[in-house]
């Protein structure tokens, strides 16, 4: 529980070569939907870049003491080799060094039971940290591509979550929510129970009962500036 006025909220980032004024280069990357949202919802994002070279544990364990809340952003796939499968050819943008640091974050902030805000990749993430798989193409399983219309665009998506829910308190019973994923959960970690699924049956949100918010959306609430699971996220924190 913390005691400061405004919560300090860690987000992750990610590397990509970047152009921006003269410079075209490799760059700590963020869209800043995502910092502009936890900023509008009362919290103070800080960014986390992924470690470059061999990643520290205890490292991480320090990080995320100096904060009160996490938030997992999207970004590339994740390695398949985590969840025990090789790439398929639609699965792109892996990091290995990206996947390793935001896994040491993750399990120090469960360890610590810190809030933990995951958001599409983040979410997926989060399922292979507790033991789950991944669908590595979406459209292969339920024949369409309104999850992801094209790389880089987004599908509106309506989702209905289970009553009683974290997300269902902060979201309601049915939603349309934006959506840019071509991978989805398969086999659930353990722990984690699904609160939303899409009208095709894909979980479309996760929660882990056993702590104190530990939130997965498949969806990008910070497309819209949808404030609302980030402020559950900061009620968390209090």
């Amino acid at each position: 529980m913390t005691t400061r006025a405004v919560p300090i909220v860690g987000v992750t980032t990610y590397h990509q070569q970047a152009l921006w004024g003269p410079w075209d280069r490799l760059a700590t990357v963020l869209p800043a939907s995502y910092t502009d949202t936890v900023a509008t919802a009362g919290g103070r994002p800080v960014l986390l870049p992924p470690t470059t070279g061999a990643v520290d544990d205890d490292a991480a364990v320090v990080v995320v003491a100096a904060l009160d809340a996490l938030v997992l952003v999207g970004g590339g796939d994740i390695d398949p080799a985590l969840y025990g499968q090789a790439p398929a050819p639609a699965t792109v943008g892996v990091d290995p060094g990206r996947d390793a640091s935001e896994l040491a974050l993750l399990a120090a902030a469960l360890d610590a039971d810190l809030p933990v805000l995951a958001i599409c990749r983040g979410m997926q993430l989060l399922n292979v940290f507790l033991g789950g798989t991944l669908v590595q193409r979406v459209p292969d399983v339920v024949g369409h591509d309104t999850h992801q219309p094209a790389r880089g665009c987004f599908g509106d998506v309506e989702v209905t979550t289970e009553a009683g829910s974290l997300v269902a308190k902060f979201l309601g019973e049915t939603a349309t929510v934006r959506c840019s994923h071509h991978q989805a959960l398969d086999r659930l970690g353990a722990g984690l129970v699904v609160t939303a699924r899409s009208r095709d049956g894909l979980a479309e949100a996760v929660e882990l009962p056993a702590a104190r918010f530990v939130v997965g959306v498949q969806w990008h609430p910070e497309e819209d500036a949808d404030r609302r699971p980030f402020a559950a996220l900061l009620d968390a924190v209090t």
